[in-house]
């Protein structure tokens, strides 16, 4: 396992940043955070990468306590800050030099060719730059290390939707190298696309692990009937729920097959029959229903 923790906590004082958080991240898999400011999402990722130190319990990447080994951690880790800090001084191209420079598993040719899928103009010096062409150049510097984990906090914020989808599909080609990224966002899109597994944040705590294959199968359905509901056959009743908000609607989720339920609702006295997919903003909304972005 290349990203574990074990009942990881960190207070300050009678507040709770993060508590009794246990998780687990294979090598090769993009992991998405979810969560609104204060969940406890920015928390974890520092306790990660050993800038913080737990109030109980453990992280380690690839066995490595990520605390008393950050060092070591450190080298096998590419960390994107959701307020990433640059040199005011320098311009693009010297920024990412510098960077390349740093680390032995970076290159610069590398780091050109992201700046250059990112549309990201290198003459300029960063104080010169508007709020995205920072945040394009800190991924730029951020993408290019040859490590086995990233960890991107809000990696998207700032950039317009064209960008925002360029980097979607280099955190896809990250995965597909064997890398693997925990990657940050409020965008409920963004993660469904990105993501394998999303895990949601709730006030410090983690309140649940979805996979995002799972979610896409699930639908909804909402039914107007003209008569009576007929029971379900047994076969069904394992992959749906049903809730009757009145006597003449019914609201089905369903976790299986789409075919073999529409069989059934055909055999209906319906008035009207609505589908759409869950997603993940019915997860989200589950714990964070006054939230959504």
């Amino acid at each position: 396992m290349l990203v574990q923790t074990d009942s990881l906590s960190k207070h300050y004082g009678r507040m709770a940043a993060l508590s009794d958080c246990s998780l687990e991240a294979s090598r090769g898999e993009i992991v998405g955070l979810l969560g609104p400011n204060g969940s406890g999402k920015t928390t974890l990722l520092r306790l990660l990468m050993g800038f913080l130190k737990p109030s109980a319990g453990r992280a380690t990447i690839e066995g490595l306590d990520c605390y008393r080994q950050s060092v070591e951690v450190h080298r096998r880790i590419s960390y994107l800050p959701g307020e990433a800090r640059l040199f005011r001084h320098l311009n693009g191209r010297e920024t990412l030099e510098f960077f390349a420079k740093l680390r032995p598993s970076a290159s610069l040719e590398r780091s050109l060719k992201l700046a250059s899928r990112l549309q990201l103009d290198l003459s300029r010096r960063v104080r010169q730059m508007s709020t995205g062409m920072r945040q394009k150049l800190a991924l730029a510097v951020a993408l290019t290390p040859d490590v086995p984990l990233m960890i991107l906090d809000e990696p998207t914020a700032n950039l317009d939707p064209t960008v925002r989808r360029e980097v979607v599909e280099l955190v896809r080609e990250a995965c597909s190298a064997g890398k693997s990224v925990l990657f940050s966002s409020h965008v409920l899109s963004e993660v469904e696309e990105a993501c394998d597994r999303v895990l949601v944040l709730s006030r410090g705590r983690l309140v649940e692990s979805v996979s995002v294959a799972d979610v896409r199968r699930q639908h909804r359905i909402r039914a107007q009937l003209t008569g009576p509901l007929t029971a379900a056959p047994p076969s069904l009743a394992a992959t749906m729920e049903i809730t009757r908000p009145s006597d003449s609607q019914i609201v089905i989720v369903t976790h299986g097959e789409l075919a073999p339920l529409l069989g059934w609702l055909a055999e209906l006295p319906l008035a009207r029959l609505e589908i759409e997919p869950v997603g993940l903003r019915t997860v989200y909304e589950k714990h964070h229903p006054a939230s959504l972005e």
